[in-house]
């Protein structure tokens, strides 16, 4: 069922990318459809957020194949877990807080202002660009949608070219939900350069553009975006650190650490990228780390474990693999060591890395992991602070008061305290990156914002005293009008009054 046959109005039409005339036709017809409903009731979006849900829990089966498909191998459960699951919570969380975002808010006039009533109002920005990559192609859809579509906007989605099982049977369910002025999946046709497609979509003149991806290629869109003075918001990635604190428990350490490495393979951006481990522990950890990844998969061949998604990228990390070794670092398998099946790549944790390697200089996104000793907690942080700030950070210690000095003393996009990537999916904390790793926040009522304009609204009466202080000024002083302005003024700067 469509949800919002709105009829398109005139409006200026959009600036053209030059090279996909049917992309910029999908554009201007999503200017039209907000022209014709600028400001959408919160009853209305609730309609347009609990559509996407029924729509997702009836084709969530079939989205989770496709994804499988993608990857040549993931778990549906895990998909289920990580991507469909956070999908309906955030659509859940929004419809029931809707009504309080898009509340007027009072703000407080001042005095001199007076008998002025000040307020902030929440409209919707237009039309939004959404970029989705391909390593959880459904939550990194479905989340910026959910926030778009709470904030009353207009949506076109662009999602990767190395999903394209996904992207088909997502603009499937986009289209039975949706009218085509309102959200739609934009693709390439056979033929075209994905590349320039994607460039294309990015030179849109949107009102805002999100896009989740590498650095790398958040500068090439922030560029882009730049030309029509769209805002962005870039979510990237990183190396996030995993600070294994003196004292703490290292079995739950490396269960937790594990596990959120060898989700979907370490193809998450908030993965565990390195672990910074008191020294002398080094074995002890391992030893963990390795009881934890046979009880979880048993071997790397298991069903349950995903495949590294695309060849060059397995090629990569065993690239990567073998310069380490070559420079003297030791490999210690985490499942037992055997010809790797299908792209399932056996996880490993790696020490005595040197620094210039390519595991501690780049974001590793896939299952091996590098451990940086340190001897001092000072240490650990200062090493942290050299590098770019990450996406996130996660902390396992039993201090209270370490963990609060670590906080001040360290800056990243999210924080985990004993345990990893869950703060991604409380649906009432912003998710997004500082620095390198991204800029901008979404999830929750931070995400309603982002795709808000947030506008500023003062009531006057009919009169002000404020009036008084209009010209002329009575430079002279001499008249009633000047010497009260001077005292007023005198009042507002803090002076004492004249005698």
């Amino acid at each position: 069922m469509t949800v919002s046959p709105f009829p398109g109005t005139g409006h200026s039409p959009a600036v053209s990318s030059g090279t996909f005339p049917a992309l910029d036709a999908a554009f201007a017809e999503s200017r039209r459809g907000f022209a014709a409903q600028p400001m959408p009731r919160a009853a209305v979006r609730r309609a347009h957020l609990a559509a996407l849900a029924d729509a997702l829990r009836r084709q969530g089966p079939e989205l989770a194949a496709a994804i499988a498909a993608d990857f040549g191998g993931r778990p549906v459960r895990e998909t289920e877990l990580l991507e469909l699951f956070p999908s309906l919570a955030g659509i859940a969380d929004a419809r029931r807080r809707l009504a309080g975002w898009m509340r007027p808010r009072k703000r407080h006039a001042g005095l001199w202002f007076w008998p002025a009533r000040a307020q902030v109002r929440y409209q919707p920005l237009g039309v939004v660009g959404i970029v989705v990559p391909w390593n959880y192609p459904l939550f990194l859809a479905v989340g910026p949608l959910t926030a778009a579509l709470a904030a009353g906007n207009r949506v076109l989605i662009k999602c990767s070219e190395h999903s394209p099982a996904f992207a088909a049977r997502f603009a499937e369910l986009i289209a039975a939900t949706f009218a085509p002025d309102h959200v739609r999946v934009v693709r390439e046709a056979p033929g075209d350069d994905p590349l320039a497609f994607a460039r294309a979509f990015t030179r849109q003149p949107f009102d805002h553009l999100l896009f989740t991806g590498s650095t790398a290629m958040g500068r090439r869109v922030m560029a882009a975006a730049a030309a029509n003075l769209t805002p962005v918001t870039l979510e990237l990635g990183g190396k996030s650190p995993a600070l294994v604190a003196p004292g703490a428990d290292l079995a739950l350490a490396a269960d937790r650490i594990v596990f959120a490495k060898l989700a979907n393979a370490g193809q998450t951006c908030v993965a565990p990228d390195y672990v910074l481990l008191p020294r002398g522990q080094e074995d002890a950890f391992i030893a963990h780390a390795q009881a934890a990844a046979v009880r979880l998969y048993g071997h790397a061949a298991s069903p349950d474990y995903a495949a590294i998604a695309h060849e060059h990228h397995y090629k990569r990390l065993r690239a990567w693999s073998d310069e380490a070794l070559a420079s003297g670092a030791v490999r210690h398998p985490l499942l037992p060591d055997q010809a790797s099946v299908g792209r399932r790549l056996v996880p490993a944790i790696f020490t005595g890395v040197a620094e210039d390697a390519a595991l501690l200089q780049e974001e590793i996104f896939g299952p091996l992991l590098p451990l940086v000793s340190y001897d001092r907690h000072e240490d650990a942080l200062a090493y942290i602070n050299r590098r770019d700030r990450p996406l996130a950070l996660y902390l396992f210690d039993p201090d209270p008061l370490r963990v609060a000095a670590t906080l001040d003393a360290t800056a990243s996009g999210g924080v985990g305290v004993n345990d990893c990537l869950l703060h991604v999916g409380v649906d009432d904390l912003p998710f997004g990156g500082v620095g390198a790793s991204g800029m901008g926040r979404y999830h929750g009522h931070e995400g309603f914002l982002t795709f808000s304009q947030v506008r500023a609204v003062l009531r006057q009466g009919r009169w002000t005293p404020a009036s008084l202080l209009h010209p002329p000024y009575g430079a002279s002083g001499g008249t009633w009008r000047g010497r009260l302005q001077r005292l007023i003024l005198r009042l507002m700067l803090g002076r004492p009054p004249c005698p």
